[in-house]
């Protein structure tokens, strides 16, 4: 697991760092998407979190939800395009799930449309951490501890 100024980025998942979204494939083909361990920190205490509707459909660098916390409210965007196949009911009855643990509060799963070019955007886990410190540095973002 990387870990990047305090803030922790599995292996095993998919990263758009410039949005701060980790995805996940699943067996079935389709992508589990959450806010990585940066966003929560960068948020704060998250308050609300708002989901696009089971069967509707993502736009690819669109949002597929919004989220807020007491200092922050904004899209979470997917670098995919493709239906919503499943909310987690459980985060948006709980959002500080997320601030908990980021990679368990995972937001929505997406039967994704176009995955082998869209899946060429993320960056892979084992090797993030170059991606990250980067973008900590251009944000000013000292880190997650």
């Amino acid at each position: 697991m990387a870990d990047v100024r305090g803030c922790h980025l599995p292996d095993e998942l998919l990263y758009d760092v410039g949005n701060h979204i980790w995805v996940q494939e699943q067996d079935n083909g389709n992508i589990r998407l959450g806010m990585t361990s940066v966003a929560t920190a960068l948020a704060g205490a998250l308050v609300a979190f708002t989901p696009k509707k089971v069967g509707r459909s993502v736009r690819a660098g669109r949002s597929c939800a919004t989220v807020e916390s007491g200092k922050w409210v904004g899209p979470a965007k997917s670098a995919a395009g493709g239906e919503v196949i499943a909310v987690n009911e459980d985060l948006k009855a709980t959002p500080g799930m997320a601030n908990d643990d980021p990679y368990a509060a995972w937001m929505v799963e997406i039967a994704p449309e176009g995955w082998a070019e869209a899946k060429s955007t993320y960056v892979l886990g084992s090797d993030v951490s170059a991606s990250y410190e980067a973008k900590m540095d251009e944000d000013g973002f000292e880190g997650c501890e």
